[in-house]
């Protein structure tokens, strides 16, 4: 397969961050094109951990395969979070220049979404191994600080993006800063029964139904404006045709809310409440659903379509991933609450595509770290013709 260059933010001419005459070490040198987008891969790592536990089917192994798989986005995390720090304190002039490109500063929001699925992956299937007492602790933290993140990414990137950015046309990485109170929205129920009876439950599930809100309405504001730019301005660029999958990622997470809400409910909320989240679940699950599919199918298409054209690896890659593995909790949530076969073998369908684009992404990626090539800079920018000169009279 065809090498296209990761997405990445062309380097501004600004001086280095280290003391002058010091030559910064390899270690430093290797994190200052390590963007925020990375956080993408632990994200998409652990929802292939959290969809395959819930699946409603019996795989044998399965559920220890997802424990081991969860284990190694919790390594991943471990290994970005710090790596990350490196990036902010030896190449500030880097991290600034990612919040001011508005191709970058979008992916901010994959910090708060990854710190939320590896902590949720922890109470879904992390428990077996850690133990629950120690997975209830780990998801507290991972989403206090991840809910917190999110909110503040929310408003931030919106901020810059009419304040500070010069935007040419619409993406689909501006749903990821509003996506991810809506993955708040679908853990937080998880933490509900760990909590006291009462008032601490009921504003868990209460605030997460408001982030559900926060997150649902913002992207009707961002997806009408995507579709436009499609139809009026044609496919995205050949590297940035797999982030058309980011549209699935509130559509699958909002439905996967729903479910959550109408099952953590029942006991916490008064009547008749409970019973009409158990309702919200169906009435807005399976349109919703049933949207996500048909974006799905042309999303697929122009990928089909980018790919005859000659589409490489790229970064872009893991936006097959964790979309698709919200649609894939969405459709097995539908399965407990309407029974319905149809929604058991669409999650296991999802599943498997879920797991052979998390493959690729996966095997492509390690390629790129064991070469160098996904955390070089950008190669020196080709020799233009010199400018001409005419004598005036």
């Amino acid at each position: 397969m065809a090498s296209v260059a990761p997405l990445r933010p062309t380097p501004l001419p600004v001086p280095r961050a280290t003391a002058p005459g010091v030559r910064p070490g390899p270690r430093v040198r290797s994190v200052r094109h390590l963007g925020p987008h990375w956080y993408a891969s632990v994200m998409g790592t652990a929802i292939v951990a959290t969809a395959g536990a819930a699946l409603p089917v019996h795989v044998p192994g399965l559920r220890t395969v997802c424990a081991a798989v969860w284990a190694l986005s919790l390594a991943m995390l471990l290994v970005l979070l710090p790596a990350r720090a490196l990036h902010w304190v030896h190449h500030r002039d880097q991290a600034r220049a990612h919040l001011m490109d508005p191709a970058v500063a979008p992916f901010y929001g994959c910090l708060s979404m990854a710190l939320l699925a590896v902590g949720g992956g922890a109470l879904i299937v992390g428990r077996d191994w850690i133990g629950l007492p120690a997975a209830v602790a780990l998801d507290t933290v991972l989403f206090a600080a991840g809910t917190l993140i999110g909110l503040v990414a929310a408003v931030t990137v919106p901020y810059l993006m009419v304040v500070h950015h010069r935007i040419e046309s619409a993406s689909p990485v501006w749903l990821l800063p509003v996506v991810a109170p809506m993955v708040s929205a679908a853990l937080g129920p998880l933490l509900v029964p760990h909590l006291p009876p009462g008032q601490a439950r009921q504003t868990l599930l209460i605030g997460c139904y408001a982030l559900f809100g926060l997150s649902l309405l913002a992207t009707l504001l961002v997806l009408p404006l995507v579709f436009g730019r499609l139809v009026t301005g044609g496919p995205p660029p050949l590297a940035l045709t797999p982030a058309l999958f980011l549209v699935l990622g509130p559509l699958g997470q909002s439905t996967t809310a729903a479910n959550k809400f109408a099952d953590a409910a029942p006991g916490v909320l008064p009547e008749p409440y409970a019973q009409g989240f158990a309702a919200f679940a169906v009435l807005y699950g399976v349109p919703v659903m049933g949207f996500a599919l048909l974006w799905l199918a042309l999303a697929g298409a122009m990928v089909l379509r980018a790919r005859r054209r000659g589409m490489g690896f790229a970064m872009t890659f893991w936006a097959f991933t964790f979309p698709v593995g919200t649609c894939v909790t969405g459709a097995e949530g539908l399965v407990g609450h309407t029974g319905l076969a149809a929604f058991r073998w669409l999650a296991v369908g999802l599943y498997v595509l879920l797991v052979a684009a998390w493959l690729v992404a996966a095997l492509h990626t390690a390629r790129g770290l064991v070469s160098g090539a996904l955390l070089a800079g950008p190669g020196p920018a080709a020799p233009g013709p010199r400018p001409a000169t005419a004598r005036t009279r």
